[in-house]
């Protein structure tokens, strides 16, 4: 990669903690080389305590834009001037594009996570979800979920995390008319039941995220059961704990790689209006399938 640097290069950023993992660098940096646009894109480690700052910056060095991940994408909707339709109704904000200088949060999470699957051949239309976490990517996964027909939504949090999701699930119920429940992700009993009628089994926790890689958001192999499909949000290792207990039962599965470059074409098309060259994308990532 030869990008060339000059004094109208526009600046775009990954704000998360932590950032160093992230694949968004070489995505976004292929694509401006590949079309020859005057874009450098930067990682920076960015937590709740130095996220307004970081906002504040995209203002004042006039960025173009940011991709907003774990522990911000519900904190940063305080700071910006405008919050998109499907990023208010999910509660959380992935991408940020400044318009010389008004800041307006989109979410592209949902409709990444679904065409992945799409591309993966699971229709979630009619199935039954289980989904562990209701975080920024999880609120983002369930609104588009139901919006996309999926039958019922189980979702498993923390109980003492109950409050936080009570409220917008039930406005997601009402929206859209799906069924969806709220359970206890550390009552075991519970959580094998429902994934023994589940046909899709998405983990948008941390749980197994690099440098925690042993860690598993469930017990064991012996909870997934024939017929689910598993999905692993996280990317960073490419096969988590989840992942190789899907395989070992013969479960098709994925993790998170697809879901981040379908999420990623949609925010570049909102920086540039230009479509994400994916086959380079992915060729730069050293990956033909996803």
């Amino acid at each position: 990669m030869s990008l060339q640097i000059s004094g109208h290069t526009g600046l775009l950023g990954f704000f998360a903690d932590p950032a160093s993992h992230s694949r968004s660098p070489l995505m976004y940096n292929t694509a401006f080389e590949k079309l020859g646009l005057d874009y450098v894109y930067l990682a920076f480690q960015i937590d709740q305590t130095t996220l307004p700052d970081a906002v504040q910056s995209m203002r004042t060095l006039r960025m173009r834009g940011a991709n907003v991940s774990m522990p911000n994408k519900t904190a940063v909707m305080q700071y910006l001037d405008e919050i998109s339709t499907e990023a208010r109704l999910c509660g959380a904000v992935n991408t940020i594009v400044n318009d010389d200088g008004h800041l307006t949060g989109y979410n592209t999470d949902g409709s990444g996570a679904m065409l992945a699957l799409s591309e993966a051949g699971v229709s979630v239309s009619g199935k039954h979800l289980v989904i562990l976490g209701a975080g920024g990517a999880g609120t983002a996964i369930i609104t588009q979920a139901a919006l996309d027909g999926v039958s019922e939504i189980s979702v498993f949090v923390r109980k003492s995390s109950f409050w936080k999701s009570e409220a917008f699930l039930e406005k997601i119920r009402k929206e859209t008319g799906c069924q969806i429940s709220l359970l206890d992700i550390g009552d075991p009993a519970v959580l094998k039941q429902e994934l023994v009628r589940a046909d899709i089994l998405i983990n948008a926790t941390s749980i197994g995220m690099e440098p925690n890689t042993d860690a598993c958001p469930i017990p064991g192999p012996e909870f997934l059961n024939e017929g689910l499909f598993v999905m692993d949000i996280i990317y960073s290792p490419e096969e988590t704990t989840l992942l190789r207990y899907a395989k070992e039962k013969g479960l098709p599965c994925c993790n998170g790689l697809g879901m981040l470059l379908y999420q990623g074409a949609a925010a570049f098309r909102l920086y540039t209006g230009e479509e994400l060259p994916i086959e380079d994308v992915k060729k730069a990532w050293g990956v033909e399938t996803l």
